[in-house]
């Protein structure tokens, strides 16, 4: 026996080991203990498996509703950025933790990675590119701007959504406060203090 084929507790190599199980499923198949033909029936109906249910849901996304026809695996992030092409909704760590899919719901933050489509159904959802006036910036976008609150960009979308609900949630009297309401958006490129200011401004012109 070489120095590199192991030894089971009975003595026997493991190559000799797979070498006779190989056998015996052989001689099993060939005798009639396991048919080829109940073997091909098995894999011909893994092949034609029924396909996943399928939901045809509403969404109201930025006032406009729009029908999809979705799984009901689906989460309304890849509703969102591969049905209805809403890319500004980014996909960062796809567990809830960074707040980069952030959009509003009923003009709550949900964390969209985290929420299925159809659960929203029939529900008004805000995304980013809803956000604006046609060319008029809200006020919380223009102070992002204003306060150069992002270097990337990636969770800025995200970042913007959760201060406007902060705003509206009276949750914008002080810096600590904000800090506290906005801490499920993480920055990677670390501009909290000036995300801190663009909301602290967002919320003076929305006179909060």
């Amino acid at each position: 026996m070489s120095e590199h084929e192991h030894t089971t507790t009975a003595g026997h190599s493991r190559r000799g080991v797979l070498k006779a199980g190989g056998i015996a499923a052989t001689e099993l198949v060939a005798t009639g203990g396991v048919t080829a033909p109940a073997i091909a029936a098995a894999g011909e109906a893994g092949a034609h498996a029924p396909p996943d249910p399928t939901a045809e849901i509403t969404l109201r996304v930025n006032g406009e509703a729009r029908r999809v026809t979705v799984e009901p695996r689906v989460t309304l992030l890849d509703a969102l950025r591969e049905r209805l092409g809403l890319t500004g909704t980014k996909k960062g760590c796809d567990r809830g933790e960074c707040g980069a899919c952030t959009v509003l719901v009923e003009g709550r933050r949900v964390s969209s990675c985290l929420t299925l489509a159809v659960m929203e159904d029939s529900r008004e959802i805000m995304t980013i590119e809803g956000l604006a006036d046609g060319d008029e910036l809200h006020p919380v976008q223009a102070a992002f701007i204003r306060r150069d609150a992002f270097q990337c960009g990636f969770c800025t979308p995200g970042q913007i959504l959760s201060a406007v609900a902060c705003i509206d949630e009276g949750h914008a009297r002080s810096d600590d406060e904000i800090r506290e309401h906005m801490s499920g958006n993480l920055c990677r490129c670390g501009c909290y203090p000036n995300i801190v200011d663009a909301v602290r401004d967002g919320a003076r012109r929305a006179g909060r």
